[in-house]
């Protein structure tokens, strides 16, 4: 898929989770449309090229029923990262899950990999992280499950080196964080090229898991 498929493909992808949101009463239906309209406008225009009004014009509601349940772009933009630090977390929390700190990386790794390197995923994280160098607001929920990801990362590969599997080093939230930058960097790279070719993922993986081994 290219970088002109994304936006498309985010807007499926957000209606589809909005479905499910919605089934279990926790969101307002037309909060969900508003967020899907704005997804697809800042993958398509960019953040600072996207409107409310444009959002509102996708979504098809006035500017004021907009307002009636966001009071601003960046708060909408914040609800975004919001969102998408609720899919962060359960990467966390599948870390932490069963008795072999080994395969629970080396699956985190296959799905979070998996993750980063759909386009739509790609696109949008480039466009919350360039706000959130800005923004202080969107920066801070940014920052919040950024750490939540590291700390789970971190605390399997410190299960891992008290099992023995994993060495053992002063930094292991920095370890995390670089493992992070690694799987990230490998979709945004995928994304700038717009093909599958390229230096395998498997290798890549490999590479991490070497670099961890006890």
């Amino acid at each position: 898929m290219t970088a002109q498929e994304a936006p498309q493909k985010a807007l499926q992808k957000a209606t589809h989770e909005a479905a499910g949101v919605m089934a279990e009463g926790k969101v307002h239906p037309r909060k969900l449309e508003i967020v899907q309209a704005a997804i697809a406008c800042f993958l398509e225009r960019g953040f600072h090229q996207t409107g409310v009004r444009d959002i509102a014009e996708r979504a098809g509601i006035s500017l004021g029923n907009l307002y009636n349940h966001f009071k601003s772009k960046d708060a909408l933009l914040a609800y975004i990262a919001e969102l998408d630090g609720a899919e962060l977390a359960a990467f966390g929390r599948a870390l932490s899950e069963g008795e072999d700190p080994r395969a629970a990386l080396a699956g985190f790794m296959a799905e979070y990999g998996a993750y980063a390197c759909r386009p739509e995923n790609a696109l949008l994280g480039v466009e919350l992280l360039a706000e959130a160098l800005r923004n202080p607001s969107v920066g801070t929920v940014f920052e919040r499950h950024r750490r939540g990801l590291v700390g789970a990362l971190a605390g399997c590969l410190e299960a891992g080196a008290d099992s023995g599997v994993f060495a053992r080093c002063d930094d292991m939230r920095g370890v995390a964080s670089l493992m992070l930058d690694a799987l990230e960097g490998y979709g945004l790279r995928r994304l700038q090229e717009g093909t599958a070719d390229g230096p395998s993922f498997e290798a890549l993986c490999a590479v991490l898991m070497r670099g961890v081994r006890a």
